[in-house]
């Protein structure tokens, strides 16, 4: 089954760290998805932006409506995901939890919905 790994944290948390740190969790994350790649785990994933480029769109009425940003005020901002293959939930939760800023931010672990 795949699980999409949504991956979040405060961005202004890497501008508080120094450069060695943020080197050491890019490291981590190199580390990490070398890891998912050669288990055979990894289906797909990237990082974002920051939420600061993002555009929010809604249709309301039949008329298209975009703004700036996210569409909520949030502690903690989507920063990347990751998209594997794992034989249940279990499997998919152990792997979530080795993601480097699973430590100073949250993973978000979805299924991805089959359709029949």
């Amino acid at each position: 089954m795949q699980y999409l790994l949504l991956i979040y944290e405060n961005e202004g948390l890497g501008k508080q760290r120094s450069d060695a740190e943020n080197k050491k969790v890019f490291g981590g994350y190199m580390e990490f998805t070398e890891a998912i790649k050669t288990s055979g785990h990894l289906r797909g994933g990237d990082a974002l932006e920051p939420v600061a480029t993002a555009t929010t769109v809604r249709v309301r009425d039949g008329k298209t409506l975009t703004t700036d940003g996210p569409f909520a005020e949030t502690k903690e901002q989507l920063g990347g995901y990751y998209l594997i293959e794992a034989k249940d939930l279990d499997e998919a939760l152990k792997i979530a939890a080795r993601i480097p800023t699973a430590e100073t931010g949250s993973i978000e672990v979805r299924p991805v919905m089959v359709w029949e």
